[in-house]
């Protein structure tokens, strides 16, 4: 069996699929993407397709090495990302080749169903506590929210405390028994983090997600030693070197991103070294069905796998959603706060591939929103 075609396709509401062909009829699917630079990322895919094309696609960890170091500059998020959808892609390949899921080639199933959560908006306390009460409703037994939208470097005691009364509503909303997640996407400083966390530990929190810029990682361990609240952090980490400066400073959970971190090859390894600190995995996953497909085949392989994002609903998805490019939608029928393990071969679903050919004919140019503080600066969004 050979390689003999990648085809992209930049999809609303902000994604890119990947399509490989084979001589032999096989064809695996992947999403690379890096949010806001969709363009990009193709462009890259399209340079590894010289390399590609005409080759075994079973030679998986082969094509990984060459792709990720046989060239002189390495790593970096577009480079990386491009090789997740491939890596996505040939697994995938390799899955319906041999008729089995993927997870079944990463050593089996570790579990039967895996727990997932949801994202909700809102920016003041009743809202917030409405969004999640409804997510319950749905099912979920957590959420993530946003913790804030832009801070000053020190911020003051009024932003500090709305982040706490945000949280503080949705936990007395919920009750003790629904978990409930904060996602900082890296807005604040050290400085900053010191002094909201502590103000959030009342409820209880299932983990503060990026505190810091991934820049900032080496301070990582102070912000760990300065609360009761588990830190999860890694979704701007592209590879296992990059998590290394952090699974040692005390983070409690990983969360590296199947269209970013070098596919199911590099997260299944960084996964591994989690556990080896006592880390829990809970991959990043606000993307599309192939993207979380993939994250879950990793799910159901690792023993430390804790949670798993997924992006129904997310308030990103604006003209479709996660279920739109599925010609079965049950496979991500979530029940009682978990997805039910997939046992179709390659990475589960079978994608719509008219749906996508028909989305990718309009395509889509997002790109990230702009965040400035009251003073006209630049703030992290």
């Amino acid at each position: 069996m050979l390689i003999t075609r990648l085809t992209t396709y930049l999809v609303a509401p902000r994604w890119c699929f990947l399509r490989i062909d084979t001589d032999e009829g096989i064809t695996g699917w992947g999403e690379p993407i890096v949010e806001g630079r969709a363009h990009t990322v193709a462009t890259a895919v399209d340079e590894l397709a010289d390399y590609l094309v005409g080759q075994d696609p079973l030679r998986i960890e082969e094509h990984w090495q060459v792709m990720t170091k046989g060239t002189f500059y390495r790593g970096g998020p577009v480079l990386s990302s491009a090789v997740a959808g491939v890596d996505q892609a040939l697994w995938d390949i390799a899955g319906k080749a041999l008729g089995v899921p993927v997870y079944q080639l990463l050593g089996g199933h570790v579990r039967d169903r895996m727990r997932v959560y949801g994202w909700i908006g809102g920016d003041r306390p009743a809202e917030v506590a409405d969004a999640a009460l409804n997510m319950k409703a749905q099912g979920f037994t957590a959420i993530k929210m946003n913790g804030g939208g832009e801070l000053r470097r020190i911020d003051t005691a009024g932003a500090a405390e709305s982040i706490a009364a945000r949280v503080a509503a949705v936990r007395a909303a919920c009750g003790p028994e629904f978990d409930v997640a904060i996602d900082f996407h890296g807005r604040m400083t050290v400085a900053m983090a010191r002094r909201v966390l502590p103000l959030l530990e009342p409820s209880l929190p299932f983990f503060v997600e990026e505190p810091l810029v991934p820049e900032m990682s080496e301070h990582i361990g102070s912000i760990v030693s300065s609360t009761s609240i588990p830190i999860a952090t890694g979704e701007r980490l592209f590879s296992r070197w990059d998590f290394k400066r952090v699974l040692d400073k005390g983070i409690a959970i990983a969360q590296p991103d199947l269209s970013h971190a070098g596919g199911i090859s590099e997260v299944r390894r960084i996964a591994s070294m989690a556990e080896a600190y006592d880390v829990s995995l809970a991959p990043h996953c606000p993307l599309g069905p192939i993207a979380l497909a993939a994250s879950l085949q990793v799910d159901f392989a690792s023993p430390n796998a804790l949670i798993q994002e997924q992006s129904l609903g997310i308030h990103y998805n604006e003209g479709s959603d996660l279920l739109d490019y599925l010609v079965d939608k049950s496979v991500f029928g979530f029940a009682d706060g978990y997805v039910r393990r997939p046992t179709g071969p390659g990475l589960g679903i079978e994608v719509d591939a008219a749906a996508v050919e028909r989305a990718a004919e309009v395509g889509h140019r997002w790109r990230t929103p702009t965040f400035r503080r009251d003073d006209g600066s630049l703030a992290e969004w």
